[in-house]
């Protein structure tokens, strides 16, 4: 492993005005001298298909790279329906096959969320979690980032402008490399 830590963001939102987007780059402002993250944009890539899987999207091929080369994943999910997007959910059974070629296994992983509801998409991180579990990553317990009402937290240029927000986001990352460290 590098001295500096490599995080590979990824946003379960297509909006370009996504809150979540606006999350993702405020953990890249607040990260720690040796963390870099990378946001990679899911967009694009196909619904899954176990008829094409062997035949991966070049698309898909470089999302696989950019997994495998980081050191960690920062997941940033808003909630729809009680539960994570179907776009970020196709992208991560996408980059888990076919089977035996899972870009996921072993990597250590955040979880953000924001909404403009109440519970800043606790219920979606709680299923994210729970397919990690199959795809053998290892994501952090806490700190815990549930953005609320993220409608009043980002500004019309998309940036993140709640500090308590801000710094909670930059104590996931620092806790994030610590957990990317562990042996």
């Amino acid at each position: 492993m590098a001295d500096k830590i490599s995080i590979l963001g990824i946003a379960g939102s297509l909006r370009k005005g996504s809150f979540n987007k606006a999350i993702l780059r405020a953990a890249v402002e607040m990260a720690p001298p040796d963390a870099q993250i990378e946001i990679f944009d899911i967009e694009g890539i196909a619904p899954f298909s176990e008829d094409t899987e062997q035949q991966p999207s070049e698309k898909l091929k470089a999302f696989k790279e950019k997994i495998r080369a980081a050191d960690a994943i920062l997941i940033a999910t808003p909630e729809y329906n009680y539960s994570m997007p179907g776009v970020l959910k196709n992208a991560i059974d996408s980059a888990s096959r076919p089977y035996g070629d899972n870009a996921w296994d072993g990597k250590p992983a955040a979880i953000m969320g924001a909404s403009i509801g109440m519970l800043g998409t606790a219920r979606a991180q709680y299923h994210l979690r729970q397919s990690m579990v199959f795809l053998n990553m290892h994501p952090m317990n806490g700190p815990e980032v549930m953005v609320p009402y993220a409608q009043k937290k980002v500004d019309d240029n998309g940036r993140l402008t709640d500090e308590e927000t801000r710094k909670r986001i930059g104590e996931l990352v620092k806790a994030l490399v610590a957990h990317a460290r562990k042996p």
